[in-house]
């Protein structure tokens, strides 16, 4: 498989989901009212797109259910950004106390879900950051989600200045999903076979990933000897980069780059997030 070694995230989700929740339990009227890095979006907004997650992944995934159908020649981008903003603003009319007992009543049904699943299988649905041409699997949809709900809740922790959930073990996973769009990232320039790209990513939840040009594609690979081209960053820029918390040309003033200059740009471009 191009997307690299199967990670499971699945025993992560509990812990994940305790964290924000205890978080929530703290916050006063000033924090839920307080703007995030979420373009008009303040904290009630992005907790309450968590339970839209939640609801729209038991809905689909558990039910069969199919959902928001697309209107006339809307793309997925614009699918997403308007039904999560309907049901943002619905969710305005609901308490943080409901918002906390849902997600609460919620998760652990999410969370038997997604231990039914078979990590080989084929996804729900498709990482279209990670491949836009080849089907995703299991493994890959479930850590994206993982992806949304740790950098949502790191979302609120950064508006109202409270630290948490970065412990190696759950931010860890995080980034080498993240990772897994390396080969996207580059499926615009061609190499000769064998051409690798190297990402580094620096701090305890960080590490190494490699692509290499195989078979006419881009494809996950161990980073070994001497690559065609060569990033690093710190794990906070990377997170932030991967969903464009921070500008790409940000991200590239905080990271190191040797090799292939063309590589080391669409690297540096690395979008984790639908856009």
């Amino acid at each position: 498989m191009i997307f690299g070694p199967i990670v499971d995230v699945r025993p992560l989700f509990p812990r994940e989901r305790q964290a924000l929740l205890d978080l929530l339990r703290t916050l006063s009227p000033a924090d839920w009212a307080a703007p995030t890095v979420c373009p008009g979006w303040d904290v009630h907004d992005v907790v309450a797109h968590v339970l839209n997650d939640y609801m729209r992944r038991l809905s689909g995934s558990r039910d069969g259910y199919g959902g928001a159908v697309f209107a006339n020649d809307e793309t997925l981008p614009s699918y997403l950004a308007r039904t999560n903003d309907e049901f943002v603003r619905a969710s305005r009319q609901l308490s943080p106390r409901l918002l906390i007992e849902l997600l609460d009543h919620l998760g652990p049904r999410l969370d038997a879900v997604w231990a039914a699943q078979d990590l080989r299988a084929a996804a729900d649905l498709n990482v279209s950051w990670a491949a836009t041409d080849i089907d995703s699997p299991a493994w890959l949809d479930i850590g994206r989600d993982f992806t949304e709900f740790w950098v949502h809740q790191q979302q609120v922790r950064d508006a109202v200045s409270v630290p948490g959930a970065e412990e190696p073990d759950l931010m860890a996973p995080v980034l080498d999903i993240f990772a897994r769009g390396l080969p996207h990232a580059l499926r615009m320039h061609d190499r000769p076979e064998g051409h690798t790209a190297h990402l580094e990513v620096l701090g305890p939840a960080g590490g190494r990933w490699g692509a290499v040009r195989q078979d006419g594609r881009w494809q996950m690979t161990q980073p070994q000897g001497e690559p065609t081209a060569r990033v690093a960053m710190d794990q906070d820029t990377f997170w932030r980069l991967a969903t464009r918390g921070i500008t790409v040309e940000q991200a590239r003033q905080r990271s190191t780059v040797s090799g292939d200059a063309e590589l080391t740009k669409a690297i540096t471009a690395l979008l984790a997030v639908v856009a």
